[in-house]
């Protein structure tokens, strides 16, 4: 068994891709919970790239921007294929060609939604997180 300190973190790069509503894009996946669109960050990528290859295999949709500064950035605990992890999610906004989405074994269906909304759905719990941080935003 490998020792890690408590301060380490996975690295989840994420999409935040809104609507003309400003409601966020959300990806169901085939165990049935929503995710933002994204993953796991490998030690020699840079965000970006790694960005436009994951939108591209999971949804085969095609980014025309993103933005090189992060909109959020925060910790949330997640399960990492054998246990609960913390993970840093960096979440990066960006806008698609178009929405002419092709479903894969990653990304079942997507849809827009308010946080608020998210929140009554079956989330991972960095989603969670992230609806939290939105609200706190639009209540200051």
């Amino acid at each position: 068994m490998i020792y890690l300190p408590e301060n380490c973190y996975r690295v989840s790069v994420k999409a935040l891709i809104y609507d003309e509503y400003w409601r966020f894009l959300l990806s169901k996946e085939s165990n049935g919970r929503w995710d933002i669109p994204g993953g796991w960050l490998d030690h020699w990528e840079h965000p970006i790239d790694w960005l436009k290859r994951e939108v591209k295999e999971e949804m085969w949709l095609e980014i025309i921007y993103i933005n090189v500064s992060p909109s959020y950035v925060f910790s949330a605990y997640r399960w990492t294929s054998k246990s609960y992890d913390w993970v840093m999610n960096i979440c990066y906004e960006l806008k698609l060609k178009n929405l002419d989405f092709i479903s894969s074994s990653e990304c079942e269906q997507i849809w827009f939604f308010t946080p608020e909304e998210a929140l009554k759905l079956d989330l991972f719990e960095n989603v969670e997180v992230l609806c939290q941080e939105m609200l706190r935003e639009t209540s200051l």
